[in-house]
């Protein structure tokens, strides 16, 4: 079959495959979007799509790996299904450009981060278009609020506030990749926010590549602060949170908004990285383990009830066994509710790369796992202390007879824990009051209360 046989039937699909960060799934949303508004349907079955789209993530040596391991998995259906067109976009060619198009020649089209807006030529087949689009992230225009969108999710929505980072931290390929900083304007946030809440949802999340940095590009700049209070006004009933702050711009102001609103979350996720101050240092991270801890305390001390979360990188050039114990006490210290962290992936297109001290792959992975360990203990120390206190959870999934999947507010989706509610009826995309009754490592088990 052909592709224009397949635009003149009902065999006009398409099947989009989102990997990475939510703010990669958001552009995927706007992709469908845009697609659905085209004409084309979407289905979730490969080995009936025309076409093929996979936005890519790049950001560590996995991520590649996983994205390249799902382009050349979907490009078995250009022979066994009907697939005619695979289209890959975002990070992956953004980062390896046109050597990309030579590594995959299975794929036909590839559309950088600045040329999303390119989707729906590239799919139509538009003639003369380009076999790679790559245009600069930093000119592409920010998302709107009437930009169409397909969810993934019915209950909660992710919501970009701003693109790019100005930073540049040495183990980062995020500001290459997305430009700038260019923060939304705040009124077409709240319109789309309150967009979002007339469909029905009931939690917002809000993201950027700095999230706490919003506003600082405007003249006059504006605090996040400004945002969070807008959006929580619009509906009491709605929760709201936002992810991947930073602590040099985590102010007095945003912890007393969040502590001040009921249904802002009181969630603190704060990536740090590390707590040496030599390996800060090289990482270009403009604080010190001094300033770490006072922010912790001062967030404890504003908001007693914050929940607070926090990635970290191990292995990083220059690492050495007392950077790393240091770290350890950190994490004993905080005692993190919720903590990721990821071994220091290299590559030659980073800064970090020309540092000396490269820590053997084999020790950076014992110190991941030492890492966890003591984690996983102090996460389930810290669960221990809900069991017998009842919570409002938002019910994701039904999963088997009298037993749901949910989220208390101190549970972000898909990075932290789940609470399993036993219960023998709940509406799923709804809220509901749980007691917890057992707490493993990263995880609750509760019943309707």
């Amino acid at each position: 079959m052909t592709l224009r046989n397949i635009l003149s039937t009902d065999a006009k699909k398409l099947h989009l495959v989102s990997l990475g960060c939510a703010r990669n799934l958001v552009d995927s949303e706007v992709m469908l979007g845009l697609l659905m508004r085209a004409g084309w349907r979407i289905t979730q079955d490969p080995e009936e799509a025309g076409i093929i789209i996979i936005n890519t993530c790049s950001f560590i040596e996995p991520a590649v790996n996983e994205s390249i391991d799902t382009i050349l998995e979907l490009a078995k259906y250009k022979q066994k299904g009907v697939c005619q067109r695979l289209i890959v976009t975002g990070c992956l060619p953004e980062r390896f450009r046109e050597e990309i198009v030579e590594t995959l020649p299975e794929v036909d089209i590839f559309l950088g981060t600045g040329a999303f807006d390119g989707v729906v030529a590239a799919v139509n087949g538009s003639p003369n278009f380009p076999g790679c689009l790559l245009l600069d992230p930093s000119s592409m225009k920010l998302q709107t609020q009437d930009a169409p969108r397909v969810r993934s999710s019915a209950h909660m929505a992710y919501l970009k506030i701003a693109e790019g980072c100005n930073r540049r931290c040495t183990y980062c390929i995020i500001p290459k990749l997305r430009g700038k900083q260019r923060s939304r304007p705040i009124e077409d946030i709240v319109a789309e926010a309150r967009s979002l809440i007339a469909t029905g949802v009931k939690e917002l999340i809000l993201i950027a590549q700095d999230t706490t940095n919003y506003g600082k590009d405007f003249e006059p700049a504006i605090d996040l602060s400004r945002l969070l209070e807008r959006i929580a006004d619009i509906s009491p009933d709605v929760w709201v949170r936002f992810l991947y702050g930073h602590p040099n711009s985590l102010n007095d102001t945003i912890i007393k908004t969040v502590m001040t609103h009921p249904n802002v979350c009181s969630y603190f996720d704060i990536p740090v990285q590390h707590v040496s101050e030599s390996v800060l240092k090289k990482m270009v991270r403009a604080y010190t383990p001094d300033d770490l801890f006072r922010l912790f305390d001062k967030i404890r001390s504003i908001d007693p009830d914050a929940v607070l979360r926090t990635t970290l990188i191990v292995g990083f050039p220059g690492e050495t066994s007392k950077d790393f114990e240091q770290l350890l006490a950190f994490v004993k210290n905080i005692r993190f509710d919720h903590l990721g962290a990821f071994i220091y992936s290299d590559s030659a297109d980073l800064p970090s790369h020309r540092l000396s001290g490269h820590v053997p792959e084999k020790m950076a992975r014992e110190r991941y796992d030492r890492l966890m360990s003591v984690q996983a203990k102090v996460s389930f120390e810290n669960n221990r202390r809900h069991v017998g206190k009842t919570f409002t959870v938002i019910v994701e999934e039904s999963v088997s007879d009298n037993l749901f999947i949910g989220r208390t507010s101190f549970q972000a989706p898909e990075v932290d824990g789940i609470t399993y509610i036993h219960s023998e009826q709940m509406q799923t995309g709804n809220f509901a009051r749980v007691k917890v009754i057992d707490a493993l490592e990263y995880d609750l088990v509760g019943k309707a209360a």
